[in-house]
């Protein structure tokens, strides 16, 4: 196993590895920007280097910077989290370039399913159904155009290179085509570098289903069951849960076997998700696999028992995967909420500052409360990164339970100086729609804007 480990991220990313890799005896190297420097969250690091100024295209995003850093510090492994350049082909190749294991899947699978067209031909070869649409990008407007008049309205535009809801459009009538297809390739161009963009039939009433897998680099690979995350807003999730409530038992136990198929046919090593639409007739659709850990594995891990960084690092060190996680059954419920610094009042600002108080309760029953988190009370959350404050799991021995004990904690909490989304939380876990299970992406149940 290796001795020193670099994490290429920030906040609560580097505090989960880093828990991880200190309880296998791993020493823990990390950078950090100056926006950065003096946070409490760099208390769980062993070591820390600069690798520049606040905005992350001067320090977390320079990729020859970060590599140095792990060399010289002598690290023998890097792990990049999940979000800057966790899914970025090219970093995972500088990395082991230079003789660093990259924690994460190979380069080339990062390529094939870091774009949505080649990920869709993966999946159909896999035998996974993809939503109606384009075959790949499309050349311009006019050609883009016939196609959303053949599959019909209404449509999705999607960024070929996109995620994280960026370059994406819905479309309901033809007359609105042409501003959201400019909109959405410039946006995509403005992040991703590339403005390529493809159409998909939008599925109406649809549920975000995704499915945990994890293989090796030995030609195994398994689903670790799923989560649901249908309750977003702007594409960007705010409550995860897992078993997914609109999933019957052999549905569930069809798309984890799809998602391990998918894996296993494309010699994929290391933790990565492959996400589903399922639409309101039962069918179920690929959508598009992210080729990392992704931020609601503690569903996973709650549900399941398992440590994902710990299994992510062995598999980096080409150990097989336990025989034993084939047989790994989940019980009981749990659900998470992803507690950001943005002000619902204001269309979900971002509201960085100062908090003055931090204070999440965890023992207000009637289940169990997990708090992954990275700051506390007088740090300064900065205007350049991810909002993300914490994130609150639930678990409970059923959905009723799991949702009780979110809404007690969360109604407990005191987070003073800053604006937080827990007020959209409470709703949501206080409304008929999400007890019932009755909802899907197109709206936030007990939320109204």
């Amino acid at each position: 196993m290796f001795k020193k480990l670099f994490i290429a991220n920030r906040g609560e990313v580097a505090v989960r590895v880093a828990r991880t890799a200190r309880a296998m005896g791993i020493r823990v190297v990390g950078a950090v920007s100056s926006a950065d420097r003096g946070a409490s969250w760099t208390a769980a690091l062993d070591e820390l280097v600069g690798v520049g100024s606040g905005p992350p295209r001067e320090s977390y995003l320079q990729q020859e910077r970060l590599v140095q850093a792990a060399v010289q510090t002598g690290c023998t492994a890097l792990h990049p989290g999940w979000g800057f350049l966790a899914e970025n082909a090219r970093f995972a190749a500088l990395v082991e370039a230079h003789g660093v294991a990259f924690v994460g899947p190979a380069p080339r699978a990062m390529d094939l399913m870091g774009l949505k067209t080649p990920a869709k031909r993966a999946a159909r070869a896999a035998g996974l159904a993809t939503i109606p649409g384009s075959d790949g990008p499309l050349r311009d407007e006019a050609e883009a155009l016939r196609v959303a008049r053949d599959i019909g309205f209404p449509v999705m535009v999607k960024a070929d290179a996109g995620g994280g809801g960026r370059g994406m459009r819905l479309v309901h009538r033809e007359a609105d085509f042409a501003a959201a297809w400019h909109a959405a390739s410039s946006e995509a161009l403005a992040a991703f570098g590339d403005g390529a963009c493809y159409l998909e039939k939008y599925v109406e009433r649809g549920r975000h289903i995704e499915v945990q897998v994890l293989g090796d680099r030995h030609g195994r690979a398994v689903h670790l069951w799923e989560r649901e995350c249908s309750v977003q807003r702007k594409h960007q999730k705010l409550v995860e849960e897992s078993c997914a409530p609109c999933l019957s038992d052999a549905e569930r136990e069809r798309v984890g076997a799809l998602a391990a198929n998918l894996a296993r046919s494309i010699g994929y090593a290391g933790a990565g998700t492959v996400e589903f639409l399922r639409a309101a007739d039962g069918a179920i659709y690929f959508m598009e696999m992210n080729t990392r850990l992704q931020v609601e594995h503690p569903v996973t891990e709650e549900r399941l028992g398992l440590d994902l960084v710990r299994l992510q690092l062995e598999v980096a060190a080409n150990r097989p995967l336990p025989a034993s996680l084939s047989a790994v059954k989940p019980t009981g419920h749990a659900i998470e909420a992803r507690v950001n610094a943005e002000d619902p009042a204001r269309g979900f600002a971002p509201s960085p500052g100062v908090l003055a108080r931090f204070d999440i309760p965890l023992g207000l029953g009637p289940g169990r409360v997990r708090l992954d988190t990275h700051v506390a009370a007088g740090d300064e959350v900065p205007p350049y990164y991810d909002s993300l404050l914490a994130k609150v799991v639930a678990v409970g021995a059923t959905r009723a339970e799991a949702i009780e004990t979110l809404a007690r904690c969360l109604s407990g909490a005191r987070i003073e100086g800053l604006a937080t989304t827990i007020p959209v939380h409470l709703a949501v876990l206080g409304s008929a729609e999400f007890r019932a299970g009755d909802y899907d992406t197109g709206s936030i149940p007990g939320w109204k804007e």
